[in-house]
């Protein structure tokens, strides 16, 4: 039997990196989609035959020719893990359209055109399949807030875009069940990443004080891939040491 086939996206460093690393351990054959070069992420997978595809999530063509030759490389599409995201941290007052879109369009959209690029007719056509949004507390609470005040909080196209990736998972959880495909997000909290480098997060609130690793986020991933999580889908998957609660 082949190995399942998953596309990660933002699969350079951080949360992506993560999330590959812990899918290739359960002998998983990744996909690795980012902008910027996948290699220090390729160095630490095991298995081999990974393949690479750089560009613009942004952008449907590039998406369509990273589902294309995934599906005519392996055979099947098992699992998309839609990751890649910008954080900017500009308030409502500064923020420019161009801001905005930048951070909706790569947070939002791209997991939108991802989805339905690998849902019709691949996924459907296969009556199986799992898909994991990363999403974020800022999606629910309004937006993390830093520990610095000339900082700020995550901003409103940050959360806005993320708030999105929840109500795209349910809304398409709902839609894809009947191909039994599951649709799940996992919603971290500050998370040591090279976005969150240099911003100094006040986790004291939190039961467990401190910033989560994106192993433990990619763990959290894992699961809901798995067989043992079939019945699950529609459902946010917090991770974030408590902060939300």
């Amino acid at each position: 039997m082949s190995k399942q086939v998953a596309i990660v996206t933002g699969a350079a460093s951080g949360i992506g990196q993560g999330i590959a690393i812990a899918l290739d351990q359960k002998d998983i054959q990744i996909v690795l989609v980012d902008k910027n070069s996948c290699d220090d992420t390729i160095k630490q997978l095991q298995g081999d035959g990974h393949v690479e595809h750089l560009g613009d999530i942004r952008e449907a063509e590039f998406i369509k020719h990273v589902v294309e030759d995934t599906s005519n490389t392996f055979g099947h599409i098992d699992i998309l893990v839609n990751n890649a995201g910008t954080a900017s941290r500009l308030n409502l007052e500064t923020m420019t359209v161009d801001d905005w879109e930048r951070d909706i369009n790569t947070n939002l959209l791209a997991t939108f055109l991802f989805t339905k690029a690998v849902v019709y007719p691949y996924m459907k056509n296969q009556e199986a399949g799992r898909i994991v949004n990363i999403s974020s507390i800022s999606g629910m609470n309004g937006g993390a807030k830093s520990g610095d005040e000339t900082i700020g909080r995550s901003g409103p196209a940050y959360a806005a875009s993320k708030g999105g990736v929840i109500a795209l998972t349910k809304w398409v959880a709902r839609e894809i069940g009947q191909y039994n495909i599951t649709c799940n997000s996992v919603a971290p909290g500050a998370t040591e990443t090279g976005i969150t480098k240099g911003v100094p997060y006040d986790t004291s609130h939190q039961s467990i004080d401190r910033m989560g690793k994106p192993a433990e986020i990619a763990s959290a991933v894992s699961y809901l891939v798995s067989k043992e999580a079939s019945y699950i889908t529609g459902q946010v998957i917090v991770v974030d040491g408590g902060a939300y609660m």
